[in-house]
């Protein structure tokens, strides 16, 4: 008796067992991919004639904004070659990219870009100027006034290993040239869209240019490529309210005026929040323009 009971033990315990084995997963057990934390952070130039605001005077209150931003990916612009090394130094934890627009080595502003070290391996990387020769180190054409470019690297998220790479650009439109910036938003758009295929993108800047404008229709309206992509804090604010200007010119209290810093994304992103960090002290800011900041997961 003793063991026919403790064989129909056994089986009752072999049934339980291959019915859970069998059951569809709950959500609550699946390990879900690690948020992507984004930000993109005009620095304003380290040779500007800014007095109080000279770099010297706000780098270490730079670094502290971007740190408390905690981001996976960093989009620089206005970046000069110390600029980029002193990030480098200080943020001991990413890897930089960056090349001069003037000369594609070290001379003149660099779209400078920042992935975390221990999350990403670089699987290919490269820079494009926004002309008509994007290819040709420091060339411009219709009204730019300087030569404008595109850094971008292609990236495998050691955290989402089943997961497509992840092609990150960051660019800076000319601050004069309105057709200029019309046609970099064009193509942009294009190189992404040939570069980033079989990829998730995300693409930082100062696009010097209003919601809404041509530039922002030409990179935003959908149909244009075959790339679709969405401007993360119109997705995650969209009532569109005053208040939302990036550009501080150093003041704390500066919110009127227009976005002209935007995060965009493809489709294939779920935009989970996104937003304007205002960080100031006494009345300072560590930049010109206010960064800008975005969470996302797949």
């Amino acid at each position: 008796m003793r063991t026919a009971s403790i064989l129909r033990a056994f089986l009752v315990s072999c049934f339980f067992f291959a019915a859970w084995s069998i059951a569809p997963v709950s959500d609550a057990w699946v390990c879900a991919e690690a948020p992507l934390r984004i930000c993109s952070f005009n620095i304003r130039y380290g040779t500007a004639n800014d007095g109080e605001n000279h770099w010297e005077k706000r780098k270490d209150f730079l670094i502290e904004t971007i740190e408390s931003l905690r981001p996976d990916l960093i989009g620089t612009q206005e970046t000069l070659g110390f600029q980029r090394d002193y990030l480098q130094q200080q943020l001991r934890q990413y890897t930089a990219l960056g090349v001069g627009r003037e000369d594609g080595r070290e001379r003149g502003e660099m779209t400078a870009l920042f992935y975390r070290s221990d999350r990403f391996d670089a699987l290919a990387a490269g820079h494009f100027w926004l002309s008509e020769s994007p290819l040709e180190a420091g060339s411009k054409s219709w009204d730019s006034s300087l030569p404008r470019m595109c850094s971008w690297v292609k990236l495998k998220d050691r955290e989402a290993p089943g997961q497509m790479p992840i092609f990150f650009l960051n660019t800076h439109f000319d601050h004069r040239g309105q057709e200029a910036r019309r046609q970099s938003a064009l193509l942009v758009r294009k190189e992404a869209a040939s570069l980033a295929s079989n990829c998730s993108v995300v693409i930082t800047g100062d696009f010097n240019d209003a919601v809404g404008s041509e530039p922002y229709r030409n990179l935003f309206q959908t149909g244009i490529t075959p790339l679709n992509l969405i401007d993360t804090y119109a997705a995650a604010t969209p009532a569109n309210e005053p208040g939302e200007g990036t550009f501080s010119g150093f003041r704390a209290g500066a919110v009127q005026g227009e976005r002209i810093d935007w995060i965009a994304v493809s489709s294939d992103w779920e935009i989970l929040e996104a937003g304007i960090d205002r960080s100031e002290k006494e009345g300072q800011t560590p930049s010109d323009h206010f960064p800008i900041w975005t969470v996302l997961q797949r």
